[in-house]
């Protein structure tokens, strides 16, 4: 690190030693980089353990080398030596974050991000190495990202691209052999799975059926509709999103008791009834469904953070990050409009948000009673709509599965081994072991005590009537090459700067 960058990114967080490195240049691959004096976060579930020397060569982890603590002390072994390295000495170490559930997005309702810098750089400075992209603005343009992703042009996350079953030339599909036929197209313009929602059950049989034969995994945003979790069961489902779905198929007539005057196509109407939805599912039924998904292999994405304004509108609107981070463009989405998806608060009241915290209890029992049945929770934020940021999302989402009462080590396992697991890639990503690829995130902070050491940008903390700041991921290695967190930020900062200085 420069003298000159050093005293920059100083005087960006004051307050906070940086992890020193040496041999170490942002956003190039060394042919061999050294973590040194590590205490890792393993994405398994186990517990930290350290001081260990991470070696990478390449992409690739190449050796985790256990250190002599009392050796170190001394001043003896130092560890493996290397031409670049990132001493890690009093940090952790955890494998890079999966986001399950994103949208990589340019612009908000017609008006630009300055392209899909803002968004990478965000997932990246937040610790995320990997996005499953579930409904791209276009497939092609996705899978043409993903490829300069994968070769280092372009500063971004690794990208596995879900298209939407009903975009492009999806919303002609009438019949089950038009539905396959659209299956048989997504795989040929190269996607990696395939994200479906609204669909009729002789529809998603047949889509699904034809998914599984040319190894497309599904990703399913259920609604108010003909299918629900059990038909994601019954015809082999990868993993369902949300939670739609789940709770409505433990009704014991299978459908909500909506008031007459319901409408689904208004947002209010939907996110207001959403909000009474878990009270109304049977226990005894909603615990036979998640048995029936533990057996038939369906994993659950639930993406608590996306809905949490609903339970509390006024914490929503004011997160610490929107002050340097918010693009105006994003802002001006959020804002109460019915022709903004998610932008649903027109008349929102206590009341709501009391169904709402209602409805977030059950909720995540029942997510604790399908782990404890050996289900499988993913992590995923939906980020770029209802108040939430790309990449603090998941930060957030870490923190309400902690609310839901499991432990921080699997709600890190959630966010790494588990959506590695989901997305097919259990042998490549999500964990900290030789032969698995470099994503790696430095953190100034132990997780396992505060998740919000995460945070891109960090947070203050008083401790004996001093303050203290941590940097969040400070080192975020994706793929062997490393980029440096607050730098990251920099770099959205001057973003969002220029673009509020574009609308004076």
């Amino acid at each position: 690190m420069s003298c000159r960058f050093a005293l920059a990114v100083a005087a960006f967080l004051p307050m906070t030693a940086l992890a020193q490195t040496r041999g170490v240049t942002d956003g190039v691959r060394p042919a061999r980089l050294v973590i040194r004096n590590a205490t890792i976060v393993d994405g398994n579930g186990t517990p930290a353990h350290g001081p260990v020397d991470i070696v990478i060569e390449g992409n690739r982890i190449a050796q985790v080398v256990p250190l002599d603590p009392v050796a170190l002390r001394r001043g003896g072994d130092r560890g493996t030596a290397s031409d670049a390295q990132i001493d890690a000495t009093g940090k952790y170490v955890l494998p890079g974050l999966i986001n399950a559930h994103t949208h990589m997005q340019s612009n908000r309702s017609g008006e630009s991000l300055g392209g899909f810098d803002y968004y990478m750089k965000l997932q990246l400075a937040n610790g995320i190495t990997t996005v499953r992209e579930v409904g791209a603005e276009s497939t092609k343009g996705s899978v043409e990202l993903r490829g300069r992703s994968a070769r280092g042009e372009i500063v971004a996350p690794r990208i596995l691209v879900y298209p939407q079953f009903w975009s492009e030339d999806g919303r002609s599909v009438k019949t089950p052999e038009e539905a396959r036929a659209r299956i048989r197209r997504l795989k040929e313009a190269g996607a990696d799975g395939v994200k479906f929602s609204g669909i009729d059950r002789d529809l998603m049989q047949a889509a699904y059926d034809e998914a599984r034969k040319t190894g497309l995994p599904t990703a399913h945003h259920m609604g108010v509709e003909e299918t629900n979790a059990w038909d994601v069961v019954a015809f082999g489902g990868r993993s369902i999103e949300h939670w739609y779905g789940i709770p409505d198929a433990a009704i014991p007539d299978l459908r909500q008791h909506f008031p007459s005057n319901y409408n689904y196509l208004n947002e209010t109407d939907r996110f207001r009834w959403a909000g009474r939805l878990w009270r109304e599912a049977d226990p005894r039924i909603l615990d036979s469904l998640l048995s029936a998904m533990v057996k038939g292999g369906v994993t659950w994405v639930p993406t608590l953070d996306i809905y949490e304004a609903s339970r509390d509108l006024q914490r929503a609107q004011t997160q610490p990050w929107f002050k340097d981070y918010l693009h105006p463009s994003l802002a001006n989405y959020f804002k109460p409009d019915p022709a903004n998806h998610g932008s649903y608060f027109i008349g929102w009241s206590s009341t709501d948000e009391v169904y709402w915290k209602e409805n977030y209890r059950i909720w995540m029992a029942a997510l604790r009673d399908f782990e404890r049945k050996g289900g499988t929770i993913g992590c995923g934020d939906d980020a770029g709509f209802i108040y939430q940021m790309y990449g603090y999302g998941l930060i957030r989402e870490m923190e309400l599965h902690a609310e839901a009462g499991f432990n921080p080590l699997k709600v890190i396992q959630h966010c790494t081994g588990n959506n590695a697991k989901i997305l097919g890639m259990e042998n490549e990503i999500g964990r900290i072991r030789a032969g698995w690829l470099a994503d790696l995130i430095v953190v100034d902070g132990n997780p396992l005590e505060d998740i919000k050491v995460l945070y891109a940008g960090g947070t203050s903390v008083v401790r004996d009537g001093k303050e203290s700041r941590t940097l969040g991921p400070e080192w975020v290695v994706k793929d062997g090459i490393p980029y440096n967190g607050p730098r990251l930020l920099r770099d959205v900062k001057a973003v969002v700067d220029k673009a509020r200085a574009a609308q004076k």
